[in-house]
């Protein structure tokens, strides 16, 4: 009987992988009989975009005729799948690890034992071409006698738009256990079974939601040493696999899909280096457009190593063989694995273990962390309020009066527990850059959650901070018509761009909830905010090129500057007010300089480059034609252009309704190189291209 017929494959987990692990199986002509996930909205979309049947559970699935099991679910809940599919006489295929016990992993091999079953655990990078082609050459004994094996690994994960914490943040040791795995099954793949492992970790801010986001693990091998690099900050990403011999190096690049080799030769050192250095350079110039080709031809594949095991599995088991990876392999890498997770995982709960929050608060900031929540909160602190914050990370000195709620805006539990017991609400927590997810998570959902927790906890006020950026400003230039709050909202925000299509959904979630619920609310609109580490000369000013500065547009684009004092001075005012029923004030100061204006005035001797509107609007409209092509969104495209290089004058019409006005900008001024009677412009000349 064919491999086709006997075996049916049912998936539980309905997550990133189960895209590739469904390619692999009907790629290997398996049959699929469906998939179920405890999260029916995403089975039900992952089962209407791979046109496969979706079930309530694994007993459903075998039911129905799955006689072999992926588990694609979270780490933590492996082992407890796996052996269910094994009591229902599954055969099984689990992602890595194999589980977050070794003695799970010792249960699911007695199991497997008892019940006649085989599991194999997805090492899938053993089976990518370039490892194996790698392996090939050390087996090969080319490098001679290898020392020591290096691996270097950079990563992202996928943007966070909201609802509950994905997995790969709730615990601490989530990354080792999710790439660190990878590591060390391919030490014990070149240097032997592993002795011992160190870890370092530390969190430097590549990826907020992550306790420790930079990792360094030393491995000592049977045979040799191994070094493990994984980073959320180093860009651009890299994955690469450096073995040391006696002999030889082999360098092998994982993304860009070469390997290159530097050998021991009889020659004179400096003419091997000569040797070696043009076959580092040559290797990459063939390999990587041959590689290219490869991926276009579908000869190589995206998660190549993974569609070669899922077929090796499948063989295994129609030849009644032992799988490609066994559970005593899998065995020996969790024990390592967790002995490193384990760690960080007790020392990140020591660290948030004094971060308690009381009963009531009279201040919670959002976004506390940033630039704006942390003059807020230095304002308060100041004043003698007691304050707390609701940020990703523990920040390094927590000063007396505040409190610090752990958690992401996206996550409404995280929202709540932060706002339980606040009095005053001051939001100024949102996502600044990021693909279009990342903004809908940290402003749109967060903006959502804070409004839900504020209801339900009948908060005194919140104070909304939104952004000029969300008003309508490609009409043209409009020198006799100010902005002001009741211009009209941008028509088209989502040419705007992420920042502006999110801020714009986040006020008016703030005006439909004041306006149906009730709720207490003010909203400002800050212009652009500068002071503290908030440059006065920025992207929209201006841009340094070598020894010059470029300047988009002809310059003459009036900019509305508020200095993050002013803005401060602003929100703490509206705590204090009787203001509660949605009233929008913006906040710009009264000098509002040109672009040239500005920047002469900062640097007085600055070689200008203006980049003329016509010439600007012209590769505007050529690249939004090519990156349409590609479906992709121009950061260039001619309305966003228009919009940012609007000549117009800005007015606070609603900022006697607090009582407000700017005083810090002066101050500024003063201390400027071309203060005092210098004119504002300089008469050194500005290029222009």
């Amino acid at each position: 009987m064919s491999m086709q017929t006997v075996f049916k494959a049912g998936l539980v987990g309905a997550g990133y992988i189960s895209e590739y692990h469904i390619a692999a199986l009907r790629r290997a002509g398996v049959p699929i009989v469906g998939l179920c996930d405890v999260d029916a909205q995403r089975a039900a979309a992952a089962a209407q975009q791979f046109g496969v049947p979706v079930f309530s559970s694994l007993a459903d699935l075998h039911a129905a005729g799955a006689n072999v099991v992926h588990v694609l679910t979270p780490p933590h809940v492996h082992a407890k799948v796996t052996l269910e599919a094994l009591d229902l006489g599954c055969h099984v295929l689990v992602e890595k690890p194999l589980a977050e016990d070794p003695a799970d992993c010792q249960a699911i091999a007695r199991r497997a034992t008892e019940r006649g079953l085989r599991v194999c655990v997805n090492h899938s990078l053993l089976f990518d071409p370039q490892v194996r082609k790698a392996l090939q050459t050390v087996r090969s004994g080319k490098l001679g006698e290898i020392v020591s094996m290096d691996i270097l690994r950079s990563s992202v994960y996928p943007p966070y738009g909201g609802g509950p914490l994905p997995p790969q943040y709730r615990a601490a040791g989530y990354p080792f256990r999710d790439l660190g795995v990878h590591a060390l099954y391919l030490f014990e793949a070149v240097l032997g079974p592993i002795e011992n492992v160190t870890a370092q970790y530390k969190s430097l801010g590549g990826e907020p939601n992550l306790a420790f986001d930079e990792w360094r693990a030393l491995v000592r091998c049977e045979k040799g040493v191994g070094q493990f690099q994984l980073s959320w900050n180093v860009k651009p990403l890299q994955s690469q696999i450096i073995i040391q011999g006696t002999r030889g190096v082999l360098r092998v690049d994982l993304f860009l899909m070469f390997q290159a080799r530097r050998a021991l030769t009889p020659l004179p050192k400096a003419a091997e280096r000569i040797v070696n250095a043009m076959t580092d350079s040559l290797k990459p110039m063939l390999d990587v457009p041959r590689g290219v080709w490869g991926f276009l031809r579908k000869k190589v594949l995206p998660y190549h190593g993974l569609q070669d095991l899922v077929a090796a599995f499948y063989q295994s088991l129609a030849d009644n063989t032992a799988p490609p990876v066994s559970v005593d392999e899998a065995t020996r890498v969790v024990r390592w694995t967790e002995q490193v997770a384990r760690a960080a995982d007790e020392e990140h709960r020591q660290a948030i273990a004094p971060l308690t929050l009381g009963e009531q608060v009279p201040v919670l900031v959002t976004g506390g962390g940033g630039n704006l929540g942390n003059a807020i909160v230095r304002k308060l602190l100041e004043r003698g309020t007691r304050v707390r914050i609701l940020v990703r990370r523990p920040p390094a000195n927590i000063p007396p009066g505040l409190e610090v709620a752990l958690g992401d805006l996206a996550d409404p539990q995280a929202v709540e527990r932060a706002v339980r017991g606040a009095q005053i609400v001051i939001h100024s927590g949102a996502a600044i850059r990021g693909p279009w997810l990342s903004h809908q998570g940290g402003t749109v959902e967060g903006t959502r959650n804070v409004l839900d927790a504020c209801k339900k906890f009948a908060v005194q006020k919140l104070v909304h901070v939104s952004s000029m950026s969300v008003l309508e400003s490609a009409s043209g230039d409009r020198t006799d018509i100010p902005v002001c709050e009741s211009t009209p909202l941008e028509p088209r925000v989502e040419e705007r761009g992420n920042y502006t299509r999110a801020k714009l959904l986040a006020e008016q979630l703030v005006t439909q909830y004041t306006r149906e619920s009730a709720l207490p609310t003010v909203i400002l609109r800050p212009g652009l905010i500068f002071g503290g580490k908030l440059p006065l000369i920025g992207g929209a000013v201006a841009r340094k090129l070598g020894k010059r500065w470029l300047i988009l547009g002809n310059g003459d684009v009036r900019l509305p500057l508020v200095h993050l004092d002013d803005v401060v001075d602003a929100i703490l005012l509206a705590t204090d007010s009787p203001l509660r029923d949605g009233q929008i004030i913006q906040l710009v100061d009264d000098w509002t300089p040109t672009q040239l204006e500005l920047l002469r005035l900062v640097h007085p001797d600055a070689r200008v480059i203006r980049f003329r509107r016509s010439i600007l609007f012209t590769l505007g409209w050529m690249s939004q034609v090519m990156l349409g092509l590609l479906k992709r969104p121009s950061p260039l495209a001619p309305y966003r252009l228009r919009s940012a290089l609007s000549r117009r004058i800005y007015r606070c019409d609603n900022a006697d309704l607090l009582g407000w006005r700017p005083r810090h900008t002066a101050q500024v001024r003063a201390q400027l190189p071309a203060a005092g009677e210098k004119p504002l412009v300089s008469p050194l000349p500005a290029t222009a291209v």
